[in-house]
């Protein structure tokens, strides 16, 4: 597989996707961007934005593994990752595997749990398995996770520690549709079937487990040359030295930043980045790894006008 291979892969996945999902491209881009360069993606928005439908028709559009877990205040660790359970029956302990163990886990509003069951997800997200009872269990190199959250204006809601939201490689914010889109999403599905099923709309698999690890072997031998990865390197740092953020970027999101990039020159049909990749993923990647300074938010600044006036202040190369 080549990198025009990668391209028609992601542009028949967005066609299948967009059988039932009007607009959002922008979210099922970077949700590709994510796959290919074998991240995680948070999508925050109000409810009725269609984020849990997007998510659902993309796995049907990858054709693999799909489990989904609805976040409450009552979810536990071992309803996540599962548990050995004793078999009466027969004397001895059964092994019961969780919703995690797939390829593609819907984790709907994850902001609804508390940080103590949010934490069975951050070993799956950065190793790829999940540990309980002394015994680690693999979970694929494909896994991904896609975590829907309503804004943490709203009630009810348990904001995600820090380092689990440095294990996202993106953080995407859906906002409602145009008027154009909101008329067509009425006439879709304002009929008399059920718009939940998705199998009335006919997606189709375009993948599977195999042809995902090899377009993510693809996306590994895109080029990133040392002017790039400099760049990427600044502007990383340059998170970290301004006045109006508290914390800055991690190193983690340098590595991860880098492989988005590759990601989207793949998904151009490109087998090198070039710093607009860079830019344009840099808020969604950085503006959930970063604090805004007490300043910052006395006078109402938003992280991602301080991401955008550190992307244009940082020299790019040419």
């Amino acid at each position: 597989m080549n990198v025009d291979d990668v391209k028609a892969l992601a542009t028949q996945i967005r066609e299948e996707v967009a059988k039932a999902i009007t607009g959002q491209h922008d979210t099922v881009d970077l949700m590709l961007t994510a796959l290919f360069a074998g991240g995680h993606i948070l999508l925050e928005g109000p409810p009725g934005t269609a984020k849990t439908m997007t998510a659902r028709c993309f796995a049907q559009a990858l054709g693999v593994a799909y489990g989904r877990i609805q976040f409450t205040p009552d979810l536990m660790p071992g309803d996540i990752v599962g548990s050995n359970i004793y078999n009466f029956q027969t004397g001895q302990f059964t092994l019961t595997h969780g919703p995690i163990f797939c390829d593609l886990l819907l984790a709907d509003e994850i902001n609804r749990t508390p940080p103590k069951t949010q934490a069975a997800l951050l070993e799956a997200m950065q190793e790829h398995a999940v540990t309980f009872d002394g015994t680690t269990h693999s979970l694929g190199q494909n896994f991904m996770v896609v975590a829907t959250q309503n804004p943490i204006e709203h009630q009810g809601v348990y904001p995600l520690p820090e380092a689990q939201l440095d294990r996202f490689l993106f953080k995407h914010r859906v906002s409602y549709p145009d008027a154009q889109e909101e008329k067509a999403i009425i006439i879709h599905h304002g009929g008399g079937t059920a718009s939940h099923d998705i199998k009335q709309y006919g997606i189709t698999a375009q993948a599977d487990r195999k042809t995902l690890e090899k377009a993510l072997a693809t996306v590994g031998e895109v080029r990133l040359v040392d002017d790039v990865v400099d760049y990427i390197a600044r502007l990383v740092r340059a998170t970290r030295a301004s006045p109006d953020l508290e914390v800055g970027a991690s190193p983690r999101a340098g590595a991860m930043l880098a492989r988005a990039a590759r990601a989207r020159a793949a998904l151009d049909g490109r087998a090198y980045v070039i710093p607009d990749d860079v830019k344009a993923l840099a808020v969604p990647a950085l503006r959930h790894r970063v604090i805004l300074s007490p300043a910052a938010q006395i006078d109402g600044r938003l992280v991602e006008q301080i991401v955008t006036d550190l992307v244009d202040q940082t020299e790019a190369p040419r």
